[in-house]
């Protein structure tokens, strides 16, 4: 039971039916509850989707999508492709998507700086000669290099030619003949609506912003 609670595959949606957040199983099955400080109980939805010719979920297909109070919840069966959480009552379905019907707003979030976010602010772009990059061909690069106290920070990553990185080495841009096209700078918030692109589970996918 433990590892099913501890899986991030429950979406949190807004009362429209916009994602707010990720949760875990466990966090969701509190907040169906009534939450942790005794607010108002998030609603499960009962996803259901078509079935192909050959008996497998058509995930493009979406034919029930139903808000269910907890209430409720814990007597739906649970399918043979649902997560089950066991209790000393019996099984109880794992909810994958939530519905926060009091809240309304939509949380800002900033991207996370990793590769990827370092990628995407620089739209796959070298920032020293503006060629755009294979996956193959860029490479993360410490503007003002580790060896002299440069941090993993958004003012100090910048996406760059792995050939143009390799020549710099550890000098500074100056040193290296070399010229940002722009100074790099964290990129802004942006509403978790469109931060959550990846779908952790295949319930999601009717409820993500594409």
């Amino acid at each position: 039971m433990t590892g099913v609670l501890d899986k991030t595959i429950c979406l949190s949606l807004n009362r429209s039916w916009r994602p707010i957040g990720m949760l875990t199983v466990g966090e969701a099955v509190i907040a169906m509850a009534g939450g942790l400080s005794g607010g108002h109980p998030a609603f499960g939805m009962d996803v259901d989707f078509m079935r192909k010719e050959d008996g497998s979920l058509d995930m493009g297909q979406l034919t029930n999508a139903s808000p269910v109070a907890w209430e409720d919840w814990i007597q739906l069966p649970v399918r043979e492709h649902d997560l089950a959480i066991a209790t000393v009552n019996g099984s109880i379905r794992a909810p994958t998507v939530i519905i926060q019907q009091n809240y309304d707003k939509i949380p800002m979030k900033r991207p996370r700086l990793c590769r990827r976010g370092i990628w995407e602010r620089d739209q796959g772009v070298c920032q020293y000669t503006g060629r755009r990059l294979k996956p193959s061909e860029g490479n993360i690069d410490h503007v003002l290099p580790r060896d002299l106290g440069g941090r993993d920070t958004w003012e100090n990553l910048v996406l760059s030619h792995v050939e143009i990185n390799s020549r710099k080495g550890n000098r500074l841009n100056r040193e290296a003949g070399l010229q940002l096209l722009r100074a790099p700078k964290a990129p802004p918030s942006v509403p978790m609506t469109f931060a959550i692109r990846e779908a952790k589970h295949p319930h999601w996918t009717p409820f993500l912003m594409t």
